[in-house]
């Protein structure tokens, strides 16, 4: 009987774990929700296009390689390898805060820069730059640029605070809940953007 009750419990997912699969949830219907108001507003016509910065495909590969860091130091904390848990969850914030930082600059380079106009498919002999008050094609990429980065910003904190606890005390408990939740997030972030990515490439 015991041993029933014992793989109930473990069936039965985490609270937070449950919470967490809620908001992600509805993050990825909130994004899904403003792409495609952005596709129907696009097909009204008046639209600008824009050309993705490199550095967009950089922090895509950062991201891709956190990622992994992060799954390796997952698999080496529950076999109780914490040295290298620590050298693979060093790794992992550093690519999250360069991943972070490369998506800022990608962004304020889309915003500043002056790019060529092509309005409505046809090509205009004049640059501008990018500004909030002008097109709505701009005003959408605010939106969901602006709303991207707060969730990368949620992702690198939840990293940082893994990363201080790893080297704060020695670890006595090996309960990975904590740090399946921060994965979870950061692959969602991870997913999220690539989604964005694509979709800002085929819509460019």
């Amino acid at each position: 009987m015991e041993g029933v009750m014992s793989k109930e419990q473990r069936k039965k997912i985490h609270p937070h774990k449950f919470a967490l699969w809620v908001a992600m949830g509805s993050i990825a219907m909130m994004f899904a929700g403003l792409t495609s108001a952005y596709v129907v507003k696009q097909a009204a016509g008046n639209w600008r296009s824009y050309h993705l910065p490199v550095v967009f495909w950089i922090s895509t590969l950062v991201i891709l390689a956190s990622s992994l860091t992060l799954v390796m130091g997952l698999r080496a904390f529950k076999r109780r390898e914490i040295p290298k848990y620590k050298v693979l969850i060093t790794v992992t914030l550093v690519l999250g805060l360069l991943f972070g930082v490369l998506q800022f600059l990608g962004f304020y380079q889309l915003y500043s820069e002056p790019q060529q106009l092509v309005i409505n498919g046809e090509t205009l002999n004049r640059m501008e730059a990018v500004t909030v008050a002008g097109n709505p094609a701009e005003s959408f990429l605010f939106v969901i640029s602006g709303l991207h980065l707060l969730h990368i910003l949620g992702g690198v904190v939840a990293l940082a605070i893994v990363f201080f606890k790893a080297f704060r005390k020695r670890v006595k408990v090996y309960n990975a809940t904590g740090l399946e939740i921060v994965a979870s997030y950061w692959h969602f972030v991870d997913v999220l953007w690539i989604y964005l990515f694509v979709f800002f490439l085929a819509n460019q």
